[in-house]
């Protein structure tokens, strides 16, 4: 059976008229209905780091906030720590730039949460039935509550060419070492020059992989390390080497993997795809003067993430000024079918337009 997909159409970046779409949609399709009065309800967005303009804007995320506050549920927003350079490494500094672009308490109206801990290894493992990927470990709510609404801002994305809401659970609901296992399946290395030989990294490592060698710096023997990527969350100096080199479709197929072992910890989930100002690359490493590549076409919602990344990905190749998408239709594809078979959503569906 086909699931639903709401749309309404938005093509003007004028503030009041986005507002208004998305009040339309999420009043039109009540995703607050299953919430019991007093639950707890986790809300993930990206704020994007500190360049980027084009993440979603607090006054759409206030509005989603009062419409499940409406319902007398209690909602709260989270994200989690990054593993490359930035104001978001670190749980001080990702409030704090929350703070500065407008996600504080004071104008949503309720707390922006890190939800992996003070430096990204916060969190309880589960699972994952994949050669390569084992296990993941994400923040220690999943699995204790019982609904989830994810906010996505479509975007393109270095590796996997479009980036949305699978991408969004994948690598902003998981734990710093989970994040980097997506990334990379080689083993970390140490650059010897930004190394302080503080030991950290050492104390750290379950299979004592690390030991000091060349000029009494970390050293990481390959033989013994397991790749948990511990030492990634312990070095405060940027001197755990990440490979961001990966074959695109095993990426994706860890990502899937990930985001499937995530959403099936919760019974009630509800997604919103904002298809608005569409950048190149994903919020991560996006600036002001980044491109847009795609139209505006609206705000999606469905119950079902992969109907909803699919239609996503549909409505973006239907417009003619599209061209970021063209070349990973393929690889797009393949990642919607490998959802699938992993039981996590139907490709396909109805696109009822509001």
């Amino acid at each position: 059976m086909k699931s639903d997909v709401y749309l309404v159409k938005v093509s003007s970046s004028d503030p009041n008229q986005r507002q208004a779409a998305l009040k339309r949609i999420i009043q039109a399709k009540d995703f607050c209905a299953n919430f019991k009065k007093e639950e707890i309800v986790p809300v993930k967005l990206t704020i994007g780091d500190t360049p980027c303009v084009y993440n979603v804007s607090p006054e759409l995320v206030k509005i989603i906030i009062q419409e499940i506050s409406r319902h007398q549920a209690k909602p709260f927003l989270f994200d989690t720590c990054v593993i490359y350079q930035g104001e978001r490494q670190n749980a001080v500094d990702h409030l704090t730039l929350a703070e500065k672009k407008g996600f504080s308490y004071a104008k949503i109206g309720v707390p922006f949460i890190i939800a992996d801990g003070l430096f990204g290894q916060d969190g309880r493992e589960f699972v994952v039935d994949r050669e390569d990927l084992k296990k993941v470990r994400v923040p220690s709510f999943v699995g204790m509550l019982d609904s989830l609404v994810v906010l996505t801002h479509v975007t393109g994305h270095i590796v996997s060419g479009y980036a949305g809401a699978i991408k969004n659970v994948a690598m902003g609901m998981s734990c710093r070492a989970t994040k980097q296992m997506q990334h990379s399946s080689l083993k970390p290395s140490v650059l010897i020059e930004k190394c302080t030989k503080c030991g950290c990294c050492m104390a750290i490592c379950p299979a004592k992989a690390i030991t000091f060698k060349n000029e009494k710096k970390a050293f990481i023997d390959q033989s013994l390390c397991v790749g948990c990527a511990e030492c990634l969350c312990a070095c405060k100096f940027d001197a755990i080497k990440i490979n961001w080199e990966e074959e695109p479709k095993i990426f994706c197929e860890r990502m899937v993997a990930v985001a499937g072992a995530i959403l099936n910890r919760f019974k009630n989930k509800f997604f919103i795809n904002l298809a608005l100002d569409i950048t190149k690359e994903c919020d991560c490493i996006s600036k002001k003067g980044e491109k847009i590549v795609s139209e505006d076409f609206g705000i999606l919602v469905s119950n079902d993430i992969v109907s909803l990344d699919q239609a996503t990905m549909d409505l973006a190749l239907e417009h003619k000024k599209t061209n970021f998408l063209a070349g990973v239709k393929e690889l797009h594809q393949d990642t919607i079918d490998y959802a699938v078979q992993r039981g996590m959503g139907n490709k396909e569906y109805n696109l009822i337009e509001l």
